[in-house]
């Protein structure tokens, strides 16, 4: 009977939910056939909510939390904050509060925090500060800092849906591709502990 795999939990929003896809072209399905073809002994767990905010991200992390140990926390939240022009502030002390609550689990897990960019028509001051939350909350944290989740994919037409916003098939192959570089390392070296 082989050993139970431990689980890499997905918080996020619509872009890890894979809004607008058929579920198997979704990253987080492609990075459990990744992990799979690896060799690693990772179950990914999606827990992607479309629409959510960072404080609704932060209202589910007692339930997700209390569902069994988990190795590895990617946080993917902030986007909708984005998109609603919704205080940096409170951007920050959510991702803070996840954060804080993660780390204080039994047996502490390794924490990602995916980075996020806001629509550039909400000036240049708000997208600054908004992008600097997330590589600082992983300092804060001691996380590892995935850069922007949609790298090669946010404004290039061929790799998104109609409205601009959800990659496409294609697009959600070249999310696993950012999402791979940062991961793989990680799962290597925690799949070689005893």
């Amino acid at each position: 009977m082989a050993p139970p795999r431990a689980t890499v939990l997905l918080v996020g929003t619509s872009l890890t939910a894979g809004y607008g896809l058929d579920p198997s072209q979704a990253w987080a399905t492609l990075l459990q056939a990744r992990v799979d073809s690896a060799g690693l002994p990772f179950l990914v767990v999606n827990a992607g909510v479309s629409g959510e905010t960072s404080a609704g991200a932060l209202r589910r992390t007692d339930w997700l939390f209390g569902q069994g140990p988990i190795r590895v926390l990617v946080v993917e939240t902030g986007a909708n904050d984005g998109l609603r022009g919704q205080p940096v502030d409170s951007l920050r002390a959510n991702l803070d509060l996840i954060l804080t609550k993660a780390a204080a689990l039994t047996p502490k897990p390794i924490l990602v925090v995916a980075g996020m960019e806001a629509p550039p028509n909400l000036g240049r001051r708000y997208a600054e500060e908004f992008r600097a939350v997330f590589p600082a909350a992983a300092r804060t944290h001691g996380a590892v800092f995935l850069p922007f989740l949609l790298d090669g994919v946010a404004g290039v037409e061929a790799l998104n849906q109609p409205d601009g916003i959800h990659p496409n098939p294609q697009g959600a192959r070249r999310v696993l591709d950012n999402v791979w570089k940062t991961l793989r390392p990680i799962l290597d070296s925690l799949s070689r502990q005893p």
